[in-house]
């Protein structure tokens, strides 16, 4: 809904910013009719320019008066207190002030039948150049222009700065009625010739536009070299925000006494946060990053960074309580990469986030990674060194954590990870219909991986009721059974589905088409199931039931952040871009959360921008409260949380994993252009920058 209020609102201001402009024209040359019979009908006609731009101004008017019934201030707050004012007021005037003066023209103009043509009084034409006739036509153009800016930058939180396009409209106006004025001044004169002139006008527009376009020239290009990077930054580069809580060091260089007498921790570096240095490791395992032409099951081929050269990389497994090594080595990625363990919480030294906790790892180079596998279930990894380009093109691989006492030999375990190769969506290396053997009765889990960026993937699975039994790596509580129900899933989200296979084909189609996908019988033969018309979706939010946390919504958090998802147009880093902003600013402007260990965190995540944002916490698992204002039903917890245009979410989390952690969109699109922050603990510094002048570009 809060989509398809804010799209019609977008529209109506277009469509009334281009109305008014028409009848601004065309009123300020109802003064060039000579003839008093003529004028008389221009002015009626003027008038029906009066009612259309009503109408539209009353269609914005209730749209907003729609989101301030049904939405919270958040959603609505800069449409109700800025665009309402620069809509309504101007069409006021249009109603009583021009309005009233257009039916007197009328009136001063109705001519006897034996004299139409005849020539205007003087005061007939001041009346007709009057500035309440016109400017009000004008100033409603120009407050759809302005409010259509504020629309694609937003004044969120509001600044200012915010104040300059108000002033502007403002002057404009007021200088627009001062023109006006000196105009009706001189053709209300007896012996003034009135007729238009249209080359003057177009050269009076002329000037004017030139400079508009010379001011707008100067703005542009000091708003983009104010938006160049610094050449070498600190990834903690955010106004740091304390959630409401008591203020923490974050100088990173001593012991601090806080507010409340307690005293801070101690500085530590993130090289000191690592996993275990000694000991045999359970798992060994070695990644290369080399690129590679690489052959689809269609005979395809794809021009890839791969791991071991192969796409996805090779499945990473282990059990619980594993010691794991991973060496990455760099053979020819010039780019260079790292190691992110997606959804596992690692300590902080091995998180593999270029410029955060480690150097990026350049051709010729090598860098190990040691941690204990501590969770279960489903992740994936990927290089998190030019993210956006190096997952695309395929440094990423599966990843599965079995429970200690190892997996179930009875279970058919199946690990689908979707990818698009350049325009072609394929599960793993296959874009056709595999078929797999299963004998009926068997138990099986399918683990759904999506990794393609900005893309809610679809998964049907038809022929066997199933259940979700994991979201993001965390077995749920109690799930429910569903039948012809269609999932979506997330940039970054893993879904766990199980079922008993029955004597019947079981297909799961992959995508919107379902045209690749997994087609299982007993013997790997027989017909694709039809899918459904009618699928009902997946809410996560409405499934599954509540088990026992060590936190629920009634508990007393340490800190409350808030966290405003948005979209605007600017520049970044020198190029002017589509922007996706996090409390309004994009990086190294967004917010720093700081925490201290042990404290019990609550975020608030709000989305009031035009498209989805699957959020990623790198480091911790978040346990989601509520959505929308009403709580969750079941036990829901997330690491890739997906907030959709108009969606409030209220998240948790125990801090209890010291570092410095990303959080940032994992459209890693919106990433790379500067929707990203990060979590920090008190008295946590990195020794890696980020920067041109670095070789670390994690976005």
């Amino acid at each position: 809904m809060y989509s398809i209020l804010m799209m019609t609102e977008l529209g109506c201001l277009l469509l009334l910013f281009l109305l008014a402009c028409i009848a601004g024209m065309k009123a300020s040359r109802l003064v060039y009719n000579a003839q008093g019979a003529k004028l008389h009908r221009k002015a009626g006609k003027q008038a029906l320019w009066a009612v259309w731009l009503t109408v539209v101004a009353a269609g914005i008017a209730t749209v907003i008066g729609r989101m301030v019934y049904t939405l919270d201030a958040v959603f609505w707050y800069d449409r109700a207190y800025v665009h309402a004012p620069l809509i309504v007021i101007p069409v006021l005037l249009v109603l009583f002030l021009a309005v009233p003066k257009l039916l007197r023209l009328r009136k001063e103009t109705k001519q006897a039948p034996e004299a139409p043509e005849a020539p205007l009084a003087p005061a007939v034409r001041g009346l007709a150049a009057d500035p309440g006739l016109i400017v009000p036509f004008q100033a409603t153009a120009l407050g759809a222009l302005v409010s259509f800016y504020f629309a694609f930058a937003p004044p969120f939180p509001f600044l200012w700065i915010h104040l300059i396009p108000v002033a502007a409209f403002l002057l404009a106006v007021i200088a627009l009625w001062i023109r006006h004025t000196l105009r009706k001044r001189q053709v209300s004169r007896a012996d003034k010739e009135v007729r238009l002139r249209p080359w003057l006008s177009l050269l009076g527009s002329v000037v004017v536009l030139g400079i508009i376009v010379a001011a707008g020239i100067g703005l542009f290009d000091w708003a983009r070299q104010n938006s160049v990077l610094p050449a070498r930054m600190d990834m903690m580069s955010g106004t740091v925000d304390y959630g409401g809580g008591t203020a923490l060091s974050h100088d990173h260089s001593h012991h601090q006494t806080s507010g409340s007498g307690s005293t801070a921790a101690a500085s530590v570096s993130v090289t000191q946060l690592t996993g275990p240095r000694t000991g045999i490791p359970d798992k060994k395992f070695t990644l290369t990053a080399e690129k590679k032409t690489v052959q689809l099951s269609s005979g395809k081929t794809v021009d890839a960074w791969t791991f071991n050269g192969q796409i996805p990389g090779p499945e990473l497994r282990m059990k619980e309580g594993d010691l794991v090594e991973v060496t990455l080595i760099n053979k020819d990625v010039d780019q260079g990469a790292t190691i992110h363990w997606h959804g596992l919480d690692v300590p902080n030294a091995e998180d593999g986030v270029a410029g955060a906790t480690q150097d990026a790892v350049m051709p010729g180079e090598s860098h190990t990674y040691r941690f204990i596998a501590e969770q279960t279930g489903t992740f994936w990894y990927h290089s998190h060194q030019q993210s956006k380009e190096a997952v695309q093109k395929g440094l990423f691989g599966p990843l599965v954590v079995e429970p200690l006492v190892g997996a179930d030999p009875k279970v058919m375990d199946v690990t689908i990870i979707t990818h698009r190769w350049n325009d072609t969506l394929a599960i793993g290396s296959s874009d056709k219909i595999e078929r797999m053997n299963i004998a009926p009765g068997t138990p099986v889990r399918l683990r759904l991986i999506n990794t393609d960026d900005w893309s809610r993937q679809q998964y049907t699975l038809i022929g066997a009721p199933f259940q979700v039994a994991a979201i993001d790596g965390t077995e749920l509580h109690q799930p429910g059974t569903l039948q012809n129900t269609r999932l979506e899933l997330t940039t970054g989200g893993r879904y766990d589905i199980t079922f008993v296979m029955p004597s019947t084909p079981v297909y799961l189609g992959v995508g919107a088409k379902s045209k690749i996908g997994l087609f299982m019988s007993s013997d790997g033969a027989g017909s694709i199931p039809e899918i459904p018309t009618a699928l009902a979706s997946f809410d996560p939010a409405a499934y599954g039931g509540q088990m026992a946390t060590p936190f629920d919504a009634d508990s007393k958090f340490d800190r409350q952040f808030t966290m405003i998802l948005d979209n605007k147009l600017g520049f970044f880093n020198g190029t002017f871009e589509t922007l996706y902003t996090i409390n309004g600013e994009v990086f190294p402007n967004t917010p720093m959360f700081m925490v201290r260990e042990g404290e019990l965190v609550k975020t608030t995540i709000v989305n009031r921008g035009a498209v989805d944002h699957p959020m990623h916490l790198h480091g911790h698992h978040m346990l989601v409260l509520s959505r929308n204002g009403k709580p969750v039903q079941g036990t829901w917890w997330s690491d890739t949380l997906d907030v959709l245009p108009g969606d409030s979410y209220e998240v948790a989390f125990r801090a209890d994993n010291p570092g410095i952690w990303m959080d940032h969109c994992h459209n890693l699109t919106h990433a790379a252009v500067g929707m990203t922050m990060h979590l920090t603990y008190e008295g946590v510094s990195t020794p890696y920058a980020v920067g041109s002048d670095t070789r670390n570009h994690p976005e």
